[in-house]
């Protein structure tokens, strides 16, 4: 009788479990919608401008290669995006970001979907002590965020839009060879966390999804952990698609892939064994030069 009470009570739990995080994107919803999107020339940025263009959305891209944002645009506009422009912008420039959020809302007429994905650049390395790499990793990759968001506020606020912010597996738990990028990521998750507290508590209706992603397959990523990380890497698509779910779901947390979710719930669990399994998935030689 015990063992028929616990099978149906852990029946219940999966169900619970399923309904709470059962896929309830619909793209048709995504129609006509204003969107910006930020680092939107490569990788998942490009792939998130093209999740959004075969829904029919409005969009506006930026980044700081003209020649790319072009070709994006173009393929945009192809898989039936509802009209698409950019923007030339370099991130770590507080004048240029201003004019990122003034041509979206010019461009469209207002804002529903803010996507906040750029970076700067950053090797994939043991700490260096550079100090000033980190201070323009914390403007590029933080402050400027805290800015865009900020600026698009207001019109998100009219539109009772989202903000979806791309964080990162090292900015839940510390990993090595990140530890400037971690920080930024760090702080992505504290700031974005308390400023949901506050909208909700003011009733402003503009919702945030902090994106945890796990290793993805660009090009960048697989240069810089080439011969220095031992797991798999997912999709680039697959995982834009799954930003642009959770976005439009309003969720507050989305993980990609499978393997981040557990291990962000169980980080505090086994510390030593969690440290000890990280560092084992991470090559290092002594006397390997810094890339």
């Amino acid at each position: 009788m015990g063992l028929k009470i616990k099978g149906t009570f852990l029946v219940a739990v999966v169900a619970v479990l399923a309904y709470l995080y059962r896929d309830t994107f619909d793209p048709a919803s995504l129609a006509n919608a204003r969107v910006l999107v930020t680092g939107a020339s490569t990788g998942i940025g490009e792939e998130i401008a093209y999740h959004y263009a075969r829904a029919g959305a409005q969009i506006v891209l930026t980044a700081r290669r003209e020649n790319v944002l072009i070709k994006v645009r173009s393929k945009c506009l192809e898989l039936g995006a509802k009209s698409v422009s950019y923007v030339i912008a370099d991130m770590g420039i507080s004048e240029a970001r201003e004019q990122v959020v003034e041509k979206a809302v010019a461009d469209m007429g207002g804002l529903d979907y803010l996507v906040l994905n750029h970076i700067g650049y950053t090797p994939f390395q043991m700490w260096d002590g550079d100090v000033n790499h980190t201070r323009l990793l914390m403007e590029v990759n933080f402050l400027s965020y805290i800015h865009i968001a900020t600026m698009a506020l207001p019109h998100l606020t009219k539109s009772k839009g989202s903000v979806i912010v791309l964080s990162s597996l090292t900015g839940k738990i510390s990993t090595p060879y990140t530890t400037s990028y971690s920080a930024t990521k760090f702080a992505l998750d504290g700031f974005f966390g308390s400023l949901r507290h506050e909208l909700a508590m003011q009733g402003i209706p503009v919702s945030i999804t902090l994106c945890i992603l796990g290793l993805i397959d660009t090009q960048s990523a697989m240069e810089k952990v080439k011969d220095k990380i031992a797991m798999p890497a997912y999709p680039a698509r697959d995982a834009a698609l799954a930003v642009v779910s959770a976005g439009t779901s309003r969720i507050e947390e989305m993980y990609y892939p499978w393997y981040v979710r557990p291990l962000c719930f169980i980080r505090e669990w086994f510390p030593q064994a969690r440290d000890s399994l990280i560092q084992k998935s991470y090559q290092y030689k002594p006397n390997q030069t810094m890339a």
